[in-house]
């Protein structure tokens, strides 16, 4: 961690919910900026202008607020997928909706789209080949673009690969344009909106039968 932890001035002691956001979103900040595992958890702690020990009152070790923000992240996004317009009859221009919601929700939250796709596991998760590392907010996630592009295969739309597939390389093309846009923004990029809306546009179009 080449920077030092903001150190606001030490609190009083808070209410439980109120207290605990505040070290979550602490936690955030100091994740996004310098990584997970550069950050201890003094240095949140004094970002919150509390003690060590009331920290571990709240949270008992680093991980378990990365894994809560982690998890969270996915679920703000799960919501904000399922509240897109649903249809029945798909067309080619629905797939542009959730494509967009998730490139928006990554660039309007760059901290929680950072802990949630973009840096190492917060924690130690046994059997890693076996056990899925999905949380349950990232398989609603992933679900609403899995269905809408199950729709769309169902309906003879898509090119002819498997639903499974053409949803998880949608889903590969959104984070790289994502994860760059956050972790490069001094690169010489066009227009961003165009940029976006051009990255979007070839995307549903590699997906789409002509």
């Amino acid at each position: 961690m080449t920077g030092k932890a903001a150190k606001s001035p030490r609190k009083a002691k808070g209410h439980g919910a109120e207290r605990r956001e505040e070290i979550l979103t602490a936690a955030l900040r100091l994740f996004g900026e310098f990584g997970i595992h550069a950050v201890s958890t003094r240095q949140i702690a004094a970002a919150v202008g509390i003690s060590q020990p009331t920290l571990y009152a709240y949270f008992s070790t680093k991980d378990e607020i990365g894994e809560e923000l982690h998890n969270r992240a996915f679920v703000q996004l799960a919501s904000r997928l399922k509240r897109l317009p649903r249809s029945d009859i798909l067309t080619a221009g629905d797939l542009a909706a959730p494509l967009r919601a998730y490139v928006e929700f990554g660039l309007e939250q760059p901290d929680a789209y950072r802990i949630a796709f973009m840096l190492e596991t917060v924690a130690h998760r046994p059997e890693p080949l076996t056990k899925p590392d999905l949380p349950e907010g990232s398989r609603d996630s992933f679900g609403v673009l899995h269905q809408m592009v199950v729709g769309l295969h169902n309906q003879g739309l898509t090119v002819d690969l498997d639903p499974d597939t053409l949803a998880q390389s949608l889903w590969a093309g959104l984070h790289g344009l994502v994860s760059l846009l956050i972790a490069r923004p001094g690169f010489p990029w066009v227009e961003r909106q165009h940029l976006i809306d051009s990255h979007l546009a070839l995307l549903a179009g590699a997906v789409m039968r002509r």
